[in-house]
């Protein structure tokens, strides 16, 4: 294989599966039907199914979107490594798509990592009651007044709850509001207490100090990458903690970039205690793309369904233009398969 120094590969998170997802590349490849099968014997679900056939209430539950999104994922990498011999020069994943990159690097095992991130989904679920934490998105905004936003939003919302109830200790969920995923410059996801989200929304429709800024509520289940996503943590240290050594995480193939950091490493001694901190802390994904284009990396590669990432390393990448391409069907083996050509030729 040859490893394509300029190009950095991109696992998608949650929210960009879809029924259907991967139902080409299995039918057009054995590896990809074997791959599924290992899946799919890991977690005792029927993988195949949940992906092809849904029906969508199901997959979308997060305990089976995780291990679905990173099956789909990791089958279109492996379907680019063994037709193409393709090896990138980096990968990143955008919260759960760091599971699915960690995998694609053979620092985790399939299997073990599907377990994990269906203890993950059902821990995230757990963390908050259903109803009391949400998230939002914010368009137009630095991240200096999101951060403003956020503290004004928990300040209203705790001031709210102390004088309805006058105890706001006894509420099942804390009063917060923190920024989640930095996705691209002018966009960020906030996270926190259902009352908190709305006082957010309030704010950014009543307050001059964010005139220009526009919120769109998010249709999710839980307050993902906050702190109300403590006990979801505590929960995949203890799984780490009991990890044997078998399953252990290798020195990846090239280097990655750590959600929680935005700093390339090949560091495995890190990989869990990395993948915790992801758990309750934001997404470092405007900066992790920003540190692979300093570093020269020219071309990036989405492996999984849509193309939502594409879309954030394009406006990431504004002045750039890195070149961008995605896999998630054999049809777009074609045009990979040029382009790696191309860099060839060029001796990149």
């Amino acid at each position: 294989m040859t490893q394509h120094s300029k190009i950095f590969a991109v696992f998608p998170g949650q929210g960009s599966q879809h029924v259907g997802m991967a139902q080409d590349l299995y039918a057009n490849f054995s590896l990809v039907r074997e791959l599924f099968e290992e899946a799919s014997d890991a977690v005792s679900l029927d993988l195949k199914k949940l992906c092809f056939q849904g029906p969508d209430s199901d997959l979308t539950l997060t305990e089976n979107t995780q291990p679905c999104l990173l099956t789909a994922s990791v089958a279109a990498f492996r379907v680019a490594e063994n037709e193409l011999g393709f090896t990138p020069g980096a990968v990143a994943g955008h919260s759960l798509g760091e599971y699915s990159a960690l995998v694609a690097t053979g620092s985790l095992q399939l299997a073990a990592a599907v377990r994990w991130v269906r203890q993950r989904g059902l821990a995230m679920q757990r963390a908050v009651p259903v109803g009391e934490g949400t998230m939002a998105a914010v368009m137009g905004l630095d991240d200096a007044l999101i951060l403003t936003l956020c503290k004004k939003a928990t300040a209203e919302a705790l001031k709210k709850r102390e004088e309805q109830s006058g105890d706001s200790d006894e509420l099942s969920v804390e009063a917060i509001v923190e920024p989640a995923n930095y996705n691209s410059p002018g966009q960020v996801v906030i996270a926190g207490s259902t009352d908190g989200i709305a006082e957010a929304i309030h704010l950014i429709k009543t307050d001059v100090e964010f005139s220009g800024g526009k919120i769109i509520p998010l249709q999710v289940s839980a307050p993902f990458h906050c702190k109300l996503m403590a006990p979801a943590r505590e929960r995949m240290a203890e799984i780490f903690s009991q990890v044997s050594i078998p399953h252990q995480a290798k020195m990846p193939i090239c280097p990655y970039v750590p959600n929680r950091t935005a700093r390339m490493t090949r560091e495995a001694g890190l990989v869990f205690e990395l993948l915790v901190d992801q758990v309750d802390h934001p997404v470092l994904w405007k900066q992790s793309i920003t540190t692979l284009l300093d570093a020269g990396y020219t071309h990036s590669i989405e492996f999984g369904p849509g193309k939502v990432l594409s879309g954030l390393i394009k406006r990431i990448g504004l002045e750039r233009k890195p070149t961008q391409l995605s896999v998630n069907e054999s049809s777009h083996l074609k045009s990979l398969g040029l382009a790696l050509r191309s860099l060839e030729g060029a001796n990149v």
